[in-house]
């Protein structure tokens, strides 16, 4: 009975934090269009305040606006009351969270904002809110009802402030055409930045570690190299170092079953002459992608002469983070 009334409830929050997210279409207006405007032409900062729950989702949504393009910070109201404010400037945009638009910590500072001559967005569930009425331009966020039964606890009101902060980071993201490496720059430590930054001249095993027989070589050299190397394959050069073909595990098993002499059978009768190559500074994620798409295990990396200087396989993408 308790886990029939565990998910009865969990499925009429969801509901009602639906509905929510379906009337705040409405508020996606040309007041949404003004805040989105002044946060584009800020040559500051966007400046995130809120108090409580409402700070929490601010935090969010100023982490979301930095890493997409848009330069944002959040500020404690209390903090700012005791020397914050001092990281506010005139051309910063200020955004200031509130389901009430009442919130005494926020509207204590306001008047230090106007003074200070920056430009001032508010989010609040209350068109007529004293912070609606102060600020420059006014986005609503109102929801029907929280999906606390008490109507106390903010729920739907903080899910449907952090859509709204979402759908302004992904407006202004699109009008900057912030892309991917951009993306990439801001998140070098994480599995994103390798998946974006990282080319395979940083992964791929080079020199003497790049398995390479000529191909008037024998398959049991072919073995020993592969062997020694430890890819699974290993590249055929012509005598000018010139890639010709490939030779792997699934070229050995083929091989085996039609009992051919691996010991006085050359490696240029049995190879895939036909095989995917790689440049060293193309993305590890393209790779990986074409890796995918044409099923192999396994890439030699050439330079402009089709000569091989280096060869991975997808463990190497993956000890770097990039699967």
């Amino acid at each position: 009975m308790l886990r029939q009334s565990f998910t009865e409830q969990g499925k009429r929050v969801l509901k009602i934090e639906q509905q929510a997210l379906i009337e705040l279409e409405q508020f996606i207006d040309q007041h949404f269009d003004h805040a989105c405007q002044l946060m584009f032409n800020c040559v500051g900062r966007i400046i995130v305040i809120g108090m409580g729950k409402s700070g929490h989702i601010g935090n969010k949504i100023a982490a979301t606006l930095a890493s997409t393009g848009s330069p944002a910070f959040f500020v404690h109201p209390g903090e700012a009351s005791h020397g914050d404010l001092g990281m506010i400037t005139r051309d910063d945009v200020v955004m200031c969270i509130s389901n009430s638009g009442e919130t005494n910590e926020v509207l204590s500072i306001i008047p230090v904002l106007k003074r200070i001559g920056a430009k001032m967005i508010s989010l609040t569930g209350n068109p007529d809110s004293t912070m609606a009425k102060l600020a420059d331009v006014h986005v609503c966020i109102k929801v029907s009802k929280e999906a606390c039964p008490l109507g106390l606890a903010p729920t739907a009101s903080t899910t449907a402030t952090l859509v709204m902060g979402d759908a302004m980071a992904v407006a202004l993201l699109e009008a900057r055409g912030f892309t991917a490496d951009d993306f990439a720059l801001s998140h070098p430590g994480g599995s994103l930045g390798k998946r974006l930054l990282l080319c395979l001249r940083d992964v791929m095993h080079s020199d003497d570690a790049t398995p390479i027989i000529d191909q008037t070589q024998s398959i049991k050299d072919a073995l020993i190299e592969m062997s020694a190397k430890g890819l699974g394959m290993t590249a055929v050069v012509n005598q000018q170092r010139q890639l010709v073909g490939l030779f792997t595990d699934g070229d050995l098993r083929r091989i085996l079953e039609q009992r051919v002499d691996i010991h006085s059978t050359p490696i240029s009768q049995v190879m895939t002459r036909s095989c995917t190559t790689a440049d060293a500074d193309m993305l590890a994620a393209e790779a990986l992608n074409i890796m995918e798409v044409k099923r192999i295990n396994g890439l030699i990396i050439v330079d402009k002469h089709n000569t091989p200087i280096g060869a991975l396989n997808m463990q190497d993408l993956l000890k770097a983070g990039v699967l």
